[in-house]
């Protein structure tokens, strides 16, 4: 028998691979499962789970036969394969059999998770992120990319903006109503970039048919292509390290850290295959590391702004009570993947400081991240609003953690701090920059951020701000 003769494939499907494990030959089935997945043939098998069973008889040189399933995008296939080795005068490769092959629709909970994972893929490429009320009403919206700084502005000069009246739409002249499903994948340019976008939305609540809100992800179709950029120097007069990778890396390293966050989730949840657990674990660390590193690029991006001289906020009214709820919405999914009820406590229009909204939201989130990230599994953060003080407002942010130590609190907002506090179970925390920045972004707001022990324990946020004053009218 030579290395191309295929073995008898009445019972299912046969192929032959070569010493290099490419799958060289295959029955219709097996070839369309072998694209499916991602390969070519002739080319490396690309189906996991078979993968792995030829790597092991070949490396043994002994017969296998295991069950073995894979997904191939639509459908879940399933059969029991029979692995032969082939001595090198056949090609020192394997022969392939695989029988009673089955081919079945995704039972719902994968397809679930398939969802979830998609969803997180998306999370972790999106440049735009922004959510919306039940109308598609734009509450918030952040963006990453130079090139969406004026889609930002745009969205936050005017809060409660259909989405769809700020992008172009590709090959879809109605904009509204449309429902949202038709609008989900859709394509999109905007006013500032050149790039093509790819609109997700995410439905949030109990309900996908009747949605809460949604979240709104651009994902970007290209990278953006980095210009060269002046080196940024300190007060000495030379090159700032910070402010280099904040100018010139971060938009550069943004789009492929991106990428490797979506293939290291793809394989975690085994989206193209079956995968020993202990390579999902793999996928799962790498995925972990590569969000960490983005926030990371964020942070660095972040410490150049306020860490350049003469930086400065707008002035507005900000609504606390209104920011607090918008940051609380955001982090809401995080919140629930750890049972951590978030409670907002204070009445709409009770403490409006003068501050600037975008900046106030950024305190928030990471305010609040870090009390869902520190504090116990199903237990509560309370974000409380305090009205006015004089001439201050303030919002607090309290958890039901440990609590921090005297000099834990004189040392925490200190730049690249880590040591302060410590993650439940021992999970690695950030760069030591998100206190450090939201403390000086307070400042800039000629506001104070605090931190103390609560009554009954756990660590308290504050953050306090000038109260709004409205400037008497001019008369004639």
């Amino acid at each position: 028998m030579t290395a191309m003769d295929l073995p008898d494939s009445r019972l299912g499907a046969a192929g032959i691979t070569d010493a290099r494990d490419r799958l060289l030959q295959a029955d219709a089935a097996l070839a369309d499962l072998q694209e499916r997945c991602g390969g070519e043939l002739p080319g490396t098998l690309a189906i996991p789970e078979l993968l792995a069973l030829v790597q092991q008889a070949r490396r043994m040189g002994l017969r296998l036969a295991r069950a073995f399933s894979a997904y191939d995008g639509e459908a879940e296939v399933s059969g029991f394969a029979r692995i032969r080795p082939l001595g090198a005068d056949e090609g020192g490769g394997c022969e392939v059999l695989v029988e009673n092959w089955q081919r079945r629709a995704p039972s719902a909970g994968l397809a679930r998770d398939m969802a979830a994972t998609l969803d997180a893929i998306d999370r972790a490429s999106a440049e735009v992120s922004a959510r919306l009320d039940a109308r598609q009403q734009v509450q918030v919206l952040n963006a990453t990319a130079p090139d969406a700084a004026a889609l930002e502005a745009a969205a936050m000069a005017a809060p409660g903006q259909v989405w769809t009246q700020l992008v172009e739409l590709a090959d879809i002249s109605h904009h509204q109503p449309l429902h949202w499903r038709l609008l989900d994948g859709a394509l999109c340019r905007f006013a500032g970039s050149a790039r093509s976008w790819r609109v997700r939305l995410i439905p949030l609540g109990p309900d996908p048919q009747a949605p809460s809100g949604f979240e709104w992800l651009l994902v970007p179709e290209e990278p953006l292509l980095a210009e060269p950029a002046a080196e940024a120097e300190d007060d000495a007069g030379e090159a700032s390290p910070a402010r280099l990778v904040g100018t010139a890396l971060t938009p550069v390293l943004r789009q492929p850290v991106a990428r490797i966050i979506a293939n290291a989730e793809t394989i975690r949840a085994r989206l193209a295959g079956p995968l020993r657990e202990e390579y999902s674990d793999y996928a799962a660390t790498i995925a972990s590391a590569g969000q960490h590193l983005a926030a990371m690029l964020d942070d660095l991006a972040d410490l150049e702004v306020v860490e350049t001289p003469g930086f400065a906020t707008a002035e507005e009214p900000v609504d606390l009570v209104d920011a607090a709820r918008r940051a609380a919405g955001i982090l809401g999914v995080r919140a629930r993947s750890r049972e951590t009820v978030l409670e907002v406590v204070g009445e709409a229009g009770a403490a409006v400081a003068r501050a600037e909204f975008r900046r106030v939201l950024q305190i928030l989130i990471n305010l609040i991240g870090n009390a869902i990230a520190y504090a116990p599994a199903a237990s509560t953060v309370t974000i409380t609003v305090h009205g006015a003080a004089g001439d201050r407002v303030g919002v607090s942010v309290a958890d039901e953690g440990p609590g921090i130590t005297p000099e834990q609190a004189a040392r925490i907002f200190d730049k690249f701090e880590r040591l302060g506090r410590a993650q439940e179970g021992g999970r690695e925390g950030g760069a030591g920059l998100g206190l450090y920045i939201s403390r000086r972004l307070a400042e800039a707001m000629d506001g104070t951020l605090t931190v103390s022990n609560g009554p009954e324990g756990g660590a308290v946020f504050r953050l306090d701000l000038p109260a709004w004053v409205e400037k008497p009218s001019a008369t004639g």
